[in-house]
């Protein structure tokens, strides 16, 4: 009979995963956002495989010796998934975990089941639902590999695994139609309640951002909110709109999804109408983890998301949130988190130097922004 610790300690044991990232060359920060990803899902890393160069090969994406080496580091290191840090079709998932008889999937995977645990809102869960449908649909197919084999039937003509995947492809297209009606409805409603605000005298400002850069963070401190703030990737799905006061006036001020590299385009597409509020605004107010490493690029992708949405030619302020984490840093890693500081300020030469945590700057920020409304008004 097992001991109520034993018992206690199975049900927290985690679910470990071995990751396998790009060459360096393709992917200079290695597998520090897929680590961020896999821990704010819940899991832990078993180890990790980089590889020093990929081959496109049919079976695995990959030559078939190096499939195997991960496979048996995965297996030697009791992982109970191998996670890939880049998009992996259907074929190729399938080859996968045949060869190594464990859940096989990919870094668009993470982030769907992380945007499932974090949607809160009907709109959200919805959101996430048409993704994750869409996402699987061509992966149907890879849970009936024993039951394809089976004839069954007078006529033999199809196997009851053939069978049973048709039936639930046929659900799986009846279901995204329905998610996509109900959905329909719940973003007219918001249009509706974006209609009510326009019809409020006040300018609007988006907080963009790389996820996890702060922004709720600064949302609360600019407008003394509540707002969820979380140490995790996508705390924040839901558009969250406060009144800020600035000088003389008032503005409306909207916290955003956050963005990400390489993100699902089922993600891009169902979340269209979130980032809406990026577009639709009158000005955007971008928000950069300046203790980040990585900060360069996740700036030119949060530049590129921009574009995608029709919100690059937006009038923008640029914020180098989270100054106080680089003075508690010493030594060789501050030294190069500075050297990366000046870049941001050469890349970006009119950003401000802020804390949402010690307040550090947030007057600045107000008297830029009322600087920014005036030029939108008289515009």
């Amino acid at each position: 009979m097992k001991k109520f610790y034993d018992v206690q300690a199975e049900e927290e044991k985690k679910t470990r995963a071995w990751l396998v990232g790009l060459p360096l060359l393709e992917n200079p920060s290695g597998l520090a956002e897929l680590q961020g990803l896999i821990w704010t899902l819940g899991m832990e890393e078993a180890g990790q495989t980089i590889l020093s160069r990929l081959d496109v090969q049919p079976a695995y994406g990959m030559g078939s010796g190096k499939a195997k080496e991960i496979r048996d580091a995965a297996l030697l290191a009791q992982a109970d998934c191998i996670i890939m840090d880049w998009e992996l079709d259907p074929t190729k998932q399938r080859n996968w975990e045949k060869l190594c008889g464990v859940p096989v999937f990919d870094r668009q995977e993470v982030i769907i089941r992380i945007f499932a645990s974090r949607a809160q809102t009907r709109e959200a869960v919805l959101q996430v639902e048409l993704a994750r449908l869409e996402y699987s649909l061509p992966r149907l197919a890879h849970m009936y590999g024993d039951l394809a084999r089976q004839r069954g039937g007078n006529y033999g003509a199809k196997g009851s695994g053939e069978k049973q995947l048709e039936l639930d492809r046929r659900q799986t297209r009846l279901k995204i139609q329905q998610v996509k009606e109900e959905l329909k409805k719940v973003r007219q409603n918001r249009a509706t309640q974006r209609k009510r605000r326009q019809k409020i005298p006040l300018p609007a400002l988006a907080l963009c951002g790389y996820t996890n850069a702060g922004k709720s963070s600064l949302l609360n401190a600019l407008t003394g909110s509540d707002a969820l703030v979380e140490n995790k990737l996508f705390a924040t799905l839901d558009p969250l709109t406060r009144r800020m006061k600035c000088q003389e006036s008032e503005i409306l001020l909207t916290d955003t999804v956050g963005f990400i590299s390489n993100l699902p385009h089922q993600l891009i597409d169902a979340f269209k109408s979130t980032l809406e509020e990026a577009a639709l605004a009158d000005a955007l107010l971008i928000v950069l983890d300046s203790s980040d490493p990585n900060a360069l690029e996740e700036a030119a992708t949060v530049l590129k998301v921009l574009e995608q949405i029709g919100a690059g030619q937006k009038p923008r302020l640029v914020v180098l949130n989270k100054i106080d984490a680089l003075e508690s840093l010493g030594g060789e890693v501050s030294e190069r988190l500075l050297v990366q500081l000046a870049a941001l300020k050469e890349r970006f030469p009119d950003a401000l130097e802020a804390s949402a945590k010690s307040g550090a700057g947030l007057d600045l920020i107000k008297r830029k922004i009322s600087d920014i409304i005036k030029k939108c008004e008289n515009a």
